[in-house]
């Protein structure tokens, strides 16, 4: 009967087919008949509009009053995580960048950095070594550079802080770290300091998250 009543045959579809938000494939409608986005975890889903099978969803009717629609949810009830409009179960580890490797629990995640964050020390056969970002490679690299660059004229001593490649010392200056440029999911904090081996003002990141993503709103009732 539902099917009666919602199938239309022939099928009429739209010439051109819908543009998906990455992490939401082209799917058949219930009906089978035209291409339609996936919904993902969260989104609302009925018969009609179904949920991406691909990452094990299924339309959840269990918490929705009757005659409404559903929300997609895991078939086996896991929780799970959206990063960056993919899918990850409770348990998953991936990589969001070949940078960033992440553990995706409790329908939060959890990432650590794979870039290695060591501190090359100037030694004679290099004595002005500088961390660049290399073509054709994730992680920046140390390289020797011909000849220092622009220390501050403006350091005044400071017992027990003498960078090793100056003849001074060097007081420490720095500001807070920031809030997290994302206010649910991974973001970046970021902060201002001199504390390098140049005593130079430079600007330094590090990965955060606030709170997991919510999901989204659940399903609104579907007019016949």
């Amino acid at each position: 009967q539902v099917c009666a009543q919602l199938c239309r045959r022939p099928c009429y579809c739209p010439w051109v087919p819908p543009r998906c938000p990455r992490g939401s494939p082209l799917v058949l409608d219930g009906c089978g008949c035209c291409k339609i986005c996936a919904r993902r975890l969260g989104e609302p889903c009925d018969f009609l509009h179904v949920c991406d099978q691909s990452q094990g969803l299924v339309c959840d009717y269990s918490s929705a009053p009757a005659g409404t629609g559903g929300t997609c949810n895991f078939e086996d009830d896991e929780e799970g995580c959206e990063v960056n409009g993919r899918l990850y179960r409770d348990g998953e580890v991936f990589q969001p960048s070949c940078k960033v490797q992440c553990h995706c629990l409790d329908g939060g995640f959890n990432c650590v950095p794979l870039c290695r964050e060591d501190v090359r020390l100037p030694t004679p056969d290099c004595p002005y070594p500088r961390r660049v970002e290399i073509p054709g490679k994730c992680c920046p690299e140390w390289i020797c550079a011909a000849q220092d660059q622009h220390l501050p004229r403006d350091a005044r001593a400071a017992p027990g802080a003498v960078s090793p490649l100056l003849r001074y010392p060097c007081p420490e200056w720095g500001t807070e770290w920031s809030a997290c440029s994302a206010t649910c999911g991974l973001g970046f904090a970021t902060r201002v300091s001199n504390q390098n081996r140049f005593c130079r003002l430079e600007t330094q990141r590090r990965l955060c998250t606030a709170r997991p993503c919510p999901a989204l709103p659940a399903a609104l009732p579907v007019s016949e």
